[in-house]
């Protein structure tokens, strides 16, 4: 069935045309390359480890259908400004009451590394900071995507079903229950073991798409132009990726091969027995990895005065985040920062702003973002968008608005206890503090929020930028 954005859907005969093509190709086919699928052919399929697999391996084999795919999400309607925009400096009316800045105590234990499987494994590698290793069963090594088409998906699939592939389950669930891994750091370690598996890219993706499958995940692989691609079922919503729907289920294209450009892939609609997670990205702890510290210190000028802000950071949970997609807002404004950095920053702070008024110490915090950094837009800084997490904001030396604005609503947030609201525009991001002080603001679910605008230089808490001011924004996020 072809299923266009309307849903409209019209018949496919995809595997009559692949068995044709095969057929024609087999007089091609070198001596090795042939004898080398007669041996895959002749791995005995009758011996599933799962009695599911041998009734799922019967849809892979039956006619599989062209899906066209959905426009990709855009992170925003307009272009973000090229440059800052900045207003005079004006000290503020110092209002409300003393703060009284509380650092917490720091994890001493800087390099946490956990041993794990001290015995001799067939497979190792460094896996952001932290070293593991498997045991890797010689029937799935053997599994390969040949012919390439979706013959070849059924080959692999009947290989690696009818292998011991249940001990490396085991050796996985024992690493993600070490290092606290979220469904994201599970598809980033099982990538990694493929990787070590197999050369062939297309081969990895079918490995990873049958180890999550087995791990209840609802994942579907797709073909285009003859290559492998993963498609994740998420509840989360990720832009810059070619989606599809299944069962009004939406799917993100996960996968080298793929952008936001794909049209159209060509798959089965059957859904594993079992198989229902979707892939979260919310990050509620961040993963224990070996620890990878290293120190900076940032300065800024206020009314003549340098002040200077210094943190660790962990670069193996830089390295991490920078795997991510673009996914939805609230997984950046709600994931923990680094308790290491969180707390370095606030005890750089606290000589500062401890027993200042409300109002200034607020205010400190936000030029501190607004000026610690160089303003500068995804493409031009990484070629692509990208949202940063609060952490990756005080790693790189530039950033733009809505990495600002993430930053600054933890500060905010941690230090003050206040409730914080990103605010989203066409063009631009602000934020929005729930705090009674005069100034420009805005409604959000039906509170009044102070705007404070970590991209407008020099402009104090309650001030905006006059395109925005009294204008409300579009969406917003709030901080839990």
């Amino acid at each position: 069935m072809q299923q266009n954005r309307v849903g409209e859907q019209n018949l496919y005969s995809l595997f009559g045309l692949f068995s044709l093509a095969f057929i024609l190709l087999v007089p091609s086919l070198g001596a090795k390359s042939f004898e080398d699928f007669k041996r895959v052919q002749n791995i005995s399929f009758d011996n599933y480890k799962d009695k599911r697999d041998s009734e799922f391996s019967k849809y892979l084999k039956v006619q599989w259908n062209e899906y066209i795919s959905n426009t990709p999400f855009k992170l925003y309607e307009k272009q973000k400004p090229k440059s800052l925009v900045s207003t005079f400096q004006k000290s503020i009316k110092s209002v409300g009451p003393s703060i009284s800045i509380f650092v917490k105590k720091t994890d001493d234990n800087l390099s946490r590394y956990i041993k794990l499987h001290n015995d001799k494994k067939d497979i190792r590698f460094d896996f952001f900071g932290q070293d593991v290793g498997f045991n890797v069963d010689i029937g799935y090594k053997s599994a390969k995507y040949y012919p390439q088409n979706q013959l070849g998906v059924s080959n692999f699939f009947s290989v690696v079903a009818s292998s011991e592939y249940g001990d490396l389950l085991d050796e996985i669930d024992s690493v993600i229950d070490n290092l606290k891994l979220n469904d994201w750091g599970i598809y980033q370690l099982i990538t990694r073991i493929s990787q070590k598996i197999y050369i062939s890219e297309d081969d990895r993706k079918l490995f990873v798409w049958f180890m999550m499958t087995k791990m209840g995940y609802d994942i579907k692989i797709g073909l285009y132009q003859k290559h492998i691609i993963l498609m994740f079922y998420s509840k989360d919503k990720l832009y810059l990726k070619a989606n599809f729907i299944f069962n009004k289920k939406r799917f993100y294209v996960i996968s080298e091969y793929a952008n936001e450009n794909i049209e159209k892939v060509y798959t089965y609609n059957h859904i594993y027995p079992g198989a229902i997670k979707p892939l979260k990205f919310k990050l509620n702890e961040l993963p224990h990895f070996q620890r990878d510290i290293h120190t900076k210190t940032l300065t800024f000028k206020e009314f003549g005065k340098i002040y200077d802000i210094s943190y660790r950071y962990d670069k193996n949970l830089i390295d991490f985040m920078a795997t991510y997609p673009q996914v939805d807002y609230k997984i950046y404004f709600n994931t923990p920062m680094s308790s290491i950095t969180l707390n370095d920053i606030v005890a750089s702070m606290k000589k500062y702003i401890d027993n200042k008024k409300a109002s200034s110490a607020i205010n400190f915090v936000l030029h501190f973002v607004q000026k610690s950094f160089k303003y500068e837009r995804d493409q031009e800084q990484f070629g692509k968008e990208k949202v940063m997490f609060a952490d990756e904001v005080l790693f790189y030396k530039k950033s733009d608005c809505e990495d600002r604005v993430i930053l600054f609503s933890h500060l905010i947030k941690d230090i003050f206890h206040f409730s914080v609201a990103g605010l989203k525009y066409k063009d631009h991001m602000s934020s929005g503090l729930y705090i009674p002080m005069n100034g420009d603001s805005v409604r959000v679910a039906g509170r009044r929020f102070v705007v404070a605008d970590p991209t407008y230089i020099n402009a104090n808490v309650g001030q905006s930028m006059s395109k925005y001011k009294n204008k409300a924004p579009i969406s917003y996020v709030l901080v839990k």
